[in-house]
């Protein structure tokens, strides 16, 4: 969410930048429009301080998403047929006008890597002089290991939901978590800069696998890591976010990952 650094499952689109004429703008094609046109947009937030750690940024939330997380914070960005309601022209506009005082843009979703011209939007962004800053689910490593080969993703915030036997019931898809763990695998080969975060809800598999993911993703490279509180802002609210002690339980869990031994930890209450 982008009052936090956000996630996949769970961001917020508070105060996004949003036009009720974008979305034809955005499907109009024209001579003189470039291939990251066609980038599916829901929302722009001109500038964050927490999408992506210690950099000023600003955030593009792209459309659309291939799982179905039950905590999800951005329902509306789930379905893959919705067009984009922001052009990407706004985007380009934002950074000719943002130079010198943004460091860079994250990509979102959704999922921004569902969409082929992100590849192309990530360019746009690096000609304009900004660094580029990924937030994935993890479920398409391919478009994961092209876009570091290329070059054109200076950080990554991946994230891992659960242990692979519980992935489906988290996420509402078979066959998600080899391609979560292969996009792992993706970013420790490259030597990519990249964040692991996991999203707790109480009650729940989330919960009771935080510490086995924290364990095992570090056992696999991973050296910085976040653990995050779920919050009821912009889900479904079929599910509860709190319980009797449940930030006590957090704390303690948190403590029990932090003493794993990480470059960079980070506690996340809702």
């Amino acid at each position: 969410m982008p009052s936090r650094p956000s996630r996949n499952d769970g961001d917020a689109m508070t105060d996004a930048a949003t036009s009720p004429d974008a979305a034809g703008a955005a499907g109009a094609r024209t001579a003189h429009e470039r291939p990251a046109d066609s980038l599916q947009i829901a929302g722009l937030v001109p500038m964050s301080t927490v999408d992506w750690p210690d950099h000023l940024t600003a955030t593009v939330f792209t459309q659309g998403c291939p799982w179905n997380c039950f905590y999800c914070h951005n329902r509306d960005l789930i379905p893959v047929r919705t067009p984009g309601t922001v052009a990407w022209s706004q985007v380009r506009e934002l950074l000719g006008r943002r130079r010198g005082l943004l460091d860079g843009v994250v990509l979102t979703g959704g999922e921004a890597l569902r969409q082929d011209a992100l590849a192309d939007a990530a360019a746009e962004v690096r000609e304009l002089g900004f660094a580029v800053g990924l937030h994935t689910a993890g479920a398409y490593p391919r478009r994961l290991a092209d876009l570091l080969e290329a070059g054109l993703v200076d950080w990554v915030g991946l994230d891992v939901k659960a242990m692979p036997e519980h992935y489906e019931q988290v996420v509402g898809r078979p066959n998600a978590a080899a391609k979560v763990w292969a996009s792992l695998e993706v970013l420790v080969a490259a030597g990519a800069e990249f964040e692991v975060r996991t999203t707790i809800v109480p009650g729940d598999v989330t919960a009771e696998d935080a510490y086995a993911v924290a364990r095992d993703v570090h056992e696999r490279g991973a050296r910085v890591y976040a653990l995050q509180q779920a919050r009821s802002e912009g889900t479904s609210g079929d599910f509860a976010v709190t319980a009797a002690g449940w930030d006590a339980q957090c704390q303690r869990l948190a403590e029990r990952i932090e003493a794993l031994g990480w470059e960079s930890f980070t506690y996340r209450p809702a």
